[in-house]
């Protein structure tokens, strides 16, 4: 057997993407023992919980953003991300509860306060390809179509979509390898990088499409002119007087590879789950019994949890 089939599948979920679509989707009426809203909680754990039923994977982590106001990028570009209001603590507490289950559920966690989720997603990927894994990253988010090599692909979850590296052109107009120079040039309102003014991403894709990449067409701004692209003399003098600021926004849209990891099994191996740290979140977080049933089979636990917490 060859090519991606022979490769066993890494799963790799951007957390915070169904973390807060769960904060946004879910009613508050979802409370822990101490009062506190639990519906991003309950909308991850069900997401989650789908996730490894549906596929039940082997090799899988979880990253987490703690780095939303300390990464390097802000030492790089301090307005990045400047247009995000901080999370209320209600949140902040249940990213926690979160991340504790997926630990008690024997999934490999990932959080650093440097590098963002995106950064732990794209080095987990690159080393478990030295594991002879292919990736299978879990978000719809855009700027993590880069990573995507030959057996990799990328699953929108909620919409059920996926694709491979040669899907990626079809959707943002441009190759995998080409969406850190394109958002750079055209730039990102969700991470406030502004791009180089008068480019927008039409204008972004055909500039790459004819040169291949950011460094060639800043290596060869005056053959822009003479391209069949409305304002295109405008934008050649856009470049040159923005040459900096584009190097300085590809820093900030390419994702790293080589963030800090330390796996607590190699390649990502599901761990064995915490009997009783599952025990203690299911009664602290006021599960139901569905929930509890599905949780316990999850985790692949033979005894069931004593039924004395109340449910919601």
């Amino acid at each position: 057997m060859t090519g991606i089939q022979a490769r066993q599948p890494l799963y790799l979920v951007d957390a915070s993407l169904y973390v807060f679509r769960a904060w946004h989707s879910m009613p508050d009426s979802f409370q822990d023992a101490q009062g506190w809203p639990t519906n991003a909680v309950h909308g991850f754990a069900r997401f989650l919980l789908d996730l490894l039923e549906r596929e039940r994977p082997a090799h899988i982590a979880v990253a987490f953003d703690e780095a939303l106001d300390s990464c390097f990028r802000h030492r790089l570009y301090p307005a990045y991300k400047a247009n995000r209001e901080p999370a209320p603590e209600a949140l902040r507490r249940q990213f926690a509860h979160c991340k504790a289950l997926c630990a008690a559920l024997g999934l490999e966690v990932l959080a650093d306060r440097d590098y963002e989720a995106d950064d732990l997603i794209g080095s987990a990927l690159h080393a478990g390809r030295d594991h002879a894994l292919r990736g299978v990253i879990v978000s719809a988010d855009k700027d993590l179509s880069q990573l995507l090599l030959e057996h990799d692909e990328q699953w929108d979850y909620a919409r059920n979509q996926r694709w491979g590296a040669g899907g990626v052109k079809a959707r943002h107009g441009v190759h995998a390898h080409q969406i850190a120079d394109y958002l750079a040039l055209c730039g990102d309102a969700v991470d406030n990088i502004p791009g180089i003014s008068g480019i927008g991403a039409k204008s972004a894709a055909v500039l790459l499409a004819h040169f291949g990449s950011l460094d060639a067409l800043l290596e060869r701004i005056d053959e822009i002119p003479f391209l069949r692209l409305r304002g295109a003399a405008q934008m050649a003098t856009r470049l040159r007087q923005q040459r900096e600021l584009a190097l300085l926004f590809r820093q900030l849209t390419t994702i790293a590879v080589d963030a800090p990891l330390a796996p607590a099994t190699p390649a990502f191996t599901r761990a064995a789950a915490d009997a009783d740290m599952l025990d203690g979140l299911c009664g602290s977080l006021r599960f139901g019994p569905l929930t509890r049933r599905r949780l316990l089979a999850a985790a692949g636990l033979e005894t069931a949890f004593p039924s004395t917490h109340e449910s919601a």
